[in-house]
């Protein structure tokens, strides 16, 4: 049976109206939730006694993550290294839940060189989620304590996400500016059994990968959105079997950034780490890693 023209116009004001319910249902449970994250901000900020203003001395924070199945002890060992190195007394935790809400433990440093540990409390996740909370929490860092740059540090499935993330916020004036990126163990063309197979890829004449998995090749179309005035530390390991991996990433897999980044970067140093604490999750507490990363990130205060 045809619908006559009234009641294909009150169909049109039903549709209409309950798509003008769900947005504003949508916008309003929205703006609640933010005007419950901003309560939450200034608590955490008053029991700090810091202002969410831009501090009278300029701060670059450094800020550490880990990767899939990692955590805070990941990144311990770094994090109390720098401290030493920095003379800081004190360092930021930051707890990012499956949400991408945001708790806080420690203390904001006043000091120019502020340290913050990023850590997911859903430890089981790829690559494109940290992603997805890194757009969170670098712009609520940034509003929260007025920084405009910072240093980055990634382990693992934390390094890819650090180069995916400043490509996906090329531009965007809420995200703040790279100085130095740190990128230890990172698997940028696929994981051992996963994508990558020991002693199978190889680089051609000019440094790239023979065998791209789509996460690399997405990475290789997009390598010009990543900020040209960056300096880049690449650290992989080799445990020197035959294998040539770090016993879950391969030297070929983790070198495959050069070839993204040392064309567009301002400075592109790469290091190989040799032996038995050369393994892939031990190279976050190795000393000389730690040595290396501090003197890339704070040599002027060393």
């Amino acid at each position: 049976m045809k619908r006559t023209a009234r009641q294909k116009s009150e169909h049109l004001n039903f549709v209409t109206g309950l798509a003008s319910g769900l947005v504003g249902g949508s916008i309003l449970l929205y703006a609640r939730r933010n005007a419950k994250q901003r309560i939450q901000d200034q608590e955490f900020l008053a029991s700090q006694e810091i202002q969410p203003t831009t501090p009278a001395t300029k701060q670059v924070p450094t800020i550490y993550v880990h990767g899939f199945r990692g955590g805070d002890y990941t990144t311990n060992k770094m994090v109390l290294s720098a401290q030493e190195a920095t003379n800081a007394d004190t360092y930021l935790k930051v707890i990012v839940d499956w949400k991408g809400r945001l708790s806080f433990e420690g203390t904001w440093s006043s000091g120019p060189n502020p340290l913050i540990q990023l850590v997911f409390s859903d430890k089981w996740m790829p690559t494109a989620q940290i992603v997805n909370w890194l757009d969170i929490a670098l712009p609520k860092l940034k509003a929260l304590f007025g920084f405009t740059e910072y240093n980055a540090v990634g382990h693992s499935l934390g390094a890819t996400a650090w180069v995916m993330a400043e490509m996906r916020n090329y531009g965007i004036s809420d995200f703040p500016k790279l100085n130095k990126l740190v990128l230890v163990a990172g698997p940028f063309d696929g994981v051992v059994a996963f994508g990558d197979w020991p002693n199978v890829n190889r680089f051609n004449r000019r440094g790239r990968p023979i065998i791209m998995n789509p996460r690399y090749l997405q990475m290789l179309l997009k390598r010009k959105k990543f900020p040209s005035n960056v300096s880049v530390l690449n650290i992989y390991g080799n445990v020197g079997d035959a294998s040539n991996t770090d016993k879950y990433i391969s030297v070929i897999s983790a070198k495959s950034v050069r070839y993204l980044l040392e064309p567009i970067v301002k400075t592109f140093k790469e290091v190989e780490i040799w032996g038995q604490n050369a393994e892939h999750s031990k190279m976050h507490d190795n000393d000389n890693v730690l040595a290396m990363i501090n003197h890339f990130l704070f040599g002027s205060l060393i």
